[in-house]
């Protein structure tokens, strides 16, 4: 029984007890909460089957876009360029429900807003968030989910069912103070009544999928979770009984790695129900071989795959097993509640013995999950050489979380998959066995592989690592960083100022097909930290090799940058700009990762006292250029400018050469709700300490 069928029998039930004579219960008020962005106001909204985010685009290009949660679905107006910027101001969002004449419900909202210049409509698009993003990218969208426009009066409306018949979509705007001209061989044109006064727009969005369970946060947060307001209505919005989103607009669904690296990060302020759907939502997605899936296709976008594929007719979700980093992430996150926390451990035997939707348990699908892992890791271990190491699957360019054409810089062996994920997860596989948690659900053959995680564990931890070395001599060093600032428009100075005489030392985002490191300076370093218990020496290097300012490291004004090109080739360096999407860019949660993992290598008994000081110095460093970019933080990554000797924060996506645009809500960007930034610095450290 569907979570949303529950809540409406419980609806039922809730009637009769009122014809009973009992007093109704008051109803939550509804979630609601605005993000601005440069020239984008994103508005959200939650109660009940309603979840909805609307965007409003101002400036030349102005939209109207809604992303419904449900069926990862959504509508979008896309107006012609205007000479004059339009100015979008909102005034109010509420629910709608609209009862078709089949008696179909669709959920949504009314939106009252205004805009002070004349709207020229190119096109609208209705049906899954999918198809709006390749829209919004390319201009273009299957022939069979168009949708005419039908006027009546003011109001303009296009409407369709889903491709299979199911309830589908709407969207409607009217103009209250206006005029609205065109049709035929005409675009339409929404104009005001009277020149300076805005138009004052109606702005109706619908959908028929499916709703979504709201986990509300009652059920989500504990008591030691931070306060911040924006971050736990971002995380409200994107929490779900049947799963976590990944990010609004563009990502309302499940992704595999999103959901285990946010519940790893989350953690120590996440309920204890919150952690155990969010992993059940992952092993319920495992494919036979107990490969974790990436991301799904659902609603409309499933139907169209399934048409694509000459499937029979239905919306059976389609799950991608792409990626390789997801699979390895698996163990490390589920160690971490059930072995390594309090809730966790006591409520483990009940959790292992959960049923999934399949009818498997958790345990056993874990078990499934571990097996896979050890068998993979069989032949580095027994030979370790990078032809052994965790490829990126054959004809892709992406595996893990840097998941652009480019993010790797065609690289095939990735740094993180195999000297973090891999090692940590046959470490955690190995302390499963030994607390013989899985004995009663682990196949005699699953066993036998998970007994030698821990051997082959040692060995990846060991050798894996140092096949990623890069040095640099500091002369070299020198004349790229000069060479790349210049044509960055940067000063190199500070950054010069910090190379180490006896040369520059890091670790390369991934190997080449040939083995080879390829020296883009990375933030994946932070995975170590998070995960793993790197020799002190190791400890010190990564660190300082991430700290280090832009672009000796990747520290800036703006923030944490996740890569740094310097070091590459000229081609490495050109598909690594500002406006690549993983490119000189600042992710939120990449940041958080690095703070959480100063904060667990800084609990640690077994390191020098020279190297917990180095590490305190460190963090105070990373929680300054933080707490520069407060406005940004739930956001999934932004760019940068650069000015009188400063970088400072620009949205990602509102520029024309950008490669794609950024949530204003992402599920691990609100990971700093369990993360507390160290004792304030003194003001002769935060100067001594400025990137």
């Amino acid at each position: 029984m569907t979570s949303y069928v529950k809540r409406y029998l419980a609806v039922a039930l809730l009637g009769l007890s009122l014809a009973a004579g009992a007093k109704p219960p008051v109803a939550p008020a509804p979630l609601q909460f605005r993000i601005a962005e440069g020239r984008t106001l994103n508005a959200f909204y939650q109660q009940g089957p309603v979840a909805a985010h609307l965007l409003l685009n101002s400036g030349t290009q102005p939209r109207v876009l809604v992303a419904f949660p449900a069926g990862n679905s959504g509508a979008g107006i896309w107006f012609e360029p205007s000479g004059t910027p339009v100015q979008w101001k909102l005034d109010e969002v509420r629910p709608m429900q609209q009862i078709e004449a089949n008696k179909r419900i669709l959920h949504g909202i009314v939106a009252t807003a205004s805009a002070d210049a004349p709207l020229v409509v190119r096109d609208a698009v209705l049906g899954s968030v999918r198809i709006l993003r390749d829209y919004q990218i390319d201009g273009r969208y299957p022939a069979e989910t168009a949708s005419a426009a039908v006027r009546r009066g003011n109001t303009l409306t296009w409407s369709r069912p889903r491709l299979d018949g199911a309830p589908g979509y709407l969207i409607s705007i009217a103009v209250e103070n206006g005029s609205l001209g065109g049709g035929g061989d005409s675009a339409w044109t929404f104009t005001g009544s009277r020149v300076g006064e805005p138009m004052r727009l109606r702005i109706t969005a619908l959908t028929g999928e499916t709703p979504l369970t709201p986990l509300g946060e009652n059920r989500l947060l504990n008591e030691h979770a931070g306060a911040d307001p924006r971050s736990r209505q971002a995380l409200a919005f994107l929490s779900y009984e049947e799963k976590f989103l990944a990010g609004s607009w563009r990502f309302d669904t499940y992704f595999g790695r999103d959901t285990l690296m946010s519940l790893r990060l989350l953690m120590p302020a996440l309920q204890p129900v919150a952690i155990e759907d969010g992993l059940a939502s992952v092993l319920e997605r495992l494919n036979a071989q107990g490969e974790v899936a990436h991301e799904e296709d659902i609603g409309e976008f499933a139907v169209l795959r399934h048409r694509k594929q000459g499937d029979p007719p239905g919306d059976a979700p389609i799950y991608d097993y792409g990626m390789i980093d997801d699979d390895f992430i698996l163990a490390p996150v589920a160690a971490s509640y059930l072995l390594d926390q309090a809730d966790g451990r006591a409520r483990a035997a009940a959790f292992l013995a959960r049923e999934l939707p399949s009818g498997e348990t958790v345990g056993a699908a874990l078990a499934r999950n571990f097996a896979f892992v050890a068998d993979s890791s069989r032949a580095f271990a027994a030979a370790p050489e990078p032809r052994n190491l965790m490829s990126i699957k054959a004809g892709r360019k992406t595996g893990q979380w840097r998941d652009s054409e480019d993010g790797l810089a065609d690289g095939r062996y990735p740094y993180d998959v195999n000297a973090v994920f891999v090692p940590a997860a046959l470490s955690a596989i190995g302390r499963f066995r030994s607390e013989g948690l899985l004995a009663p659900y682990a196949t005699p053959e699953q066993d036998k592989a998970l007994s030698a995680a821990a051997g082959r564990a040692e060995v990846w931890s060991r050798q894996a690592p140092a096949l990623f070395h890069v040095r640099l001599p500091v002369a070299d060093a020198r004349r790229r960083m000069q060479a790349y600032a210049g044509a960055q428009g940067v000063d190199p100075a500070l950054a010069l100022a910090s190379l180490p005489p006896a040369g520059l030392d890091f670790v390369a985002i991934a190997l080449d097909g040939n083995g080879k490191p390829i020296p883009v300076l990375h933030s994946d370093a932070g995975f170590a930290l998070l995960l793993q218990d790197p020799p002190a020496a190791q400890l010190e290097s990564m660190v300082e090799a991430m700290l280090r300012p832009f672009p000796a490291g990747l520290l800036t004004d703006a923030g944490l940058l996740v890569a740094n090109p310097a070091f590459a080739d000229a081609d490495i360096q050109r598909r690594f700009g500002r406006n690549a999407y993983h490119g000189t860019v600042v992710w939120s949660w990449q940041q958080a990762l690095l703070a959480a993992g100063l904060q667990r290598q800084l609990q640690r008994k077994d390191l020098p006292a020279a190297t917990l000081v180095r590490l305190q110095s460190a963090q105070r460093q990373l929680w300054a250029a933080i707490g520069n970019t407060q406005a940004m933080r739930t956001s999934e990554l932004w760019s940068w400018t650069y000015a009188d000797g400063r970088y400072q924060p620009a949205p990602f996506g509102q520029n024309s050469g950008d490669a794609d645009e950024s949530n204003a809500a992402q599920l691990w960007s609100t990971v700093f709700l369990a993360l507390s930034p160290p004792a304030a610095a003194s003001a002769t450290d935060k100067e001594d300490e400025r990137p």
